[in-house]
């Protein structure tokens, strides 16, 4: 009976070991940081966009919803065609951008985009209607 307790103690403990020490097929990164958007409030992103005009602001809707009115100084990229059309218009991945959209949804759709695509300096401003500032 002893016999049969250590043996079953042994290959528990073995196995414990081996879990412990990674010898699992999956290699484990030693790299924490994940990029990820932001989400900014129309008030910090209204100072910072007065304070610095290298900031792009991003509208993510569609031709005609940014024709009918947008937020002033805005670029126009619609959300389903950012993935093939922003490197042309933002080639540094490095620029801070501010994502907008009508509501919210397809600025944090477009956000998620832009960090899978390497952009590592993205906020999510929302949506035009929660924007109290001009619009033209």
């Amino acid at each position: 009976m002893k016999t049969i307790l250590l043996v079953i103690l042994s290959i528990l403990l073995v196995a414990g070991v081996a879990g412990e020490t990674g010898c699992s097929s999956s290699p484990k990164s030693t790299d924490t940081t994940k990029i990820e958007y932001k989400n900014i409030t129309p008030e910090d992103a209204k100072k910072r966009l007065d304070a610095d005009k290298n900031i792009v602001l991003l509208d993510v809707r569609t031709a005609e919803e940014y024709a009918e009115k947008h937020i002033p100084g805005s670029m126009l990229i619609p959300v389903d065609v950012i993935e093939t059309t922003v490197a042309q218009k933002i080639p540094d991945k490095q620029t801070t951008i501010f994502v907008y959209c009508r509501s919210g949804n397809r600025s944090v759709t477009a956000s998620e985009s832009l960090v899978k695509l390497g952009y590592t300096d993205v906020y999510n401003l929302g949506g035009i209607i929660d924007w109290p500032y001009e619009v033209e």
